[in-house]
């Protein structure tokens, strides 16, 4: 993929969103108007995380291939760097004006995501990717039954946890504790990247926070990365490799679910969380030749249903009031 086509579609997404709301701020300002949303609603949002998810899990398929020549930690070092990198000469975000409450949630979401990263790509090169999503996933189903209020969406986050445990029932047996503890870790830092995504959005204009958080994961995770795969970062193939990743892994959905979380609750987006098993079990079978049982196929299709059942109960909701007010509005 070439990395200036990226930029590009990354900066156009950027100019066109503006700022993340959390539910509640979407209930106060009214993020997107129905008429101005076509009528369509959250189908927007839900476009943009699916496509996020594509990409971020094909990224990681492309990881794992890159592991041997730089270790875990150097691909995660360099996906971050030149994520940031990237965000930064596109959205050249200022650094006055800001409180130190500001600097603190943009701050917490670097590390979050730094955390969320570093983990994961233990956990991958210790298990298969499918597995290592599926119990990576277990944190935004936690964050989405912790943050609705309404018995629906607890049933589908209940279906799509189901799922999860079922599409790594037959594997979890035999996995390494360590690649499963880092998994589970990754998982709580994920549910931490969404509830701080939010924040980071609302304070700072459109893409600025998401460039500067990219800063502080990079600063956090790059001297691990350079202990850990040394001249080998130095290496311009596995540069180059790397600089697809962070396109892939980083850049585009980054800053596509940054968008989405303006009109999607964040207890509906977690729900949508659950069809990164789906995804990565996509992409290991097309990119590391994983193929899937039958279980494996009823697990996704649970997942799947549970998923567009949550996304279809936003859309089903009716705006209160005036036109103008929210389509997307309040928590659950």
């Amino acid at each position: 993929m070439s990395g200036q086509g990226t930029d590009a579609v990354a900066a156009k997404a950027v100019a066109a969103g503006a700022a993340v709301s959390t539910p509640e701020a979407a209930g106060a300002v009214g993020v997107k108007r129905r008429r101005g949303a076509g009528g369509r609603g959250s189908l927007g949002p839900v476009g943009l995380v699916l496509a996020g998810g594509l990409s971020v899990q094909f990224g990681g398929a492309l990881a794992v291939t890159l592991m041997p020549k730089a270790g875990a930690l150097g691909v995660v070092s360099i996906r971050l760097a030149v994520a940031a990198l990237v965000m930064m000469v596109v959205c050249r975000p200022s650094l006055r004006g800001y409180t130190r409450a500001d600097w603190g949630t943009v701050l917490a979401f670097g590390t979050a995501m730094g955390g969320m990263n570093a983990l994961f790509y233990q956990s991958v090169d210790r298990i298969p990717l499918g597995p290592a999503v599926t119990l990576e996933v277990l944190g935004p189903l936690a964050l989405s039954v912790l943050a609705s209020r309404r018995l629906i969406n607890v049933l589908w986050a209940l279906l799509a946890l189901a799922g999860v445990f079922l599409l790594g029932g037959s594997g979890f047996g035999g996995l390494d504790l360590a690649g499963v503890a880092f998994a589970l870790g990754a998982g709580a830092c994920w549910a931490a990247y969404i509830l701080f995504s939010a924040g980071t959005g609302r304070r700072f204009p459109q893409a600025d926070g998401l460039a500067l958080a990219l800063v502080v994961a990079a600063v956090l995770v790059l001297p691990f990365g350079v202990a850990d795969a040394g001249a080998a970062l130095l290496d311009p193939v596995t540069l180059a490799l790397g600089a697809g990743v962070a396109l892939l892994s980083s850049v585009l959905p980054y800053t596509l679910e940054l968008i989405a979380l303006r009109r999607l609750p964040a207890s509906t987006f977690a729900v949508m969380m659950s069809l990164e098993p789906a995804i990565a079990s996509l992409a290991g079978f097309l990119i590391l030749s994983q193929a899937l049982t039958t279980v494996q196929a009823v697990a996704i299709a649970l997942v799947i249903g549970a998923s567009f059942g949550a996304v279809r109960t936003q859309v089903g909701r009716r705006p209160k009031g005036a036109e103008g007010e929210p389509v997307a509005s309040g928590g659950g």
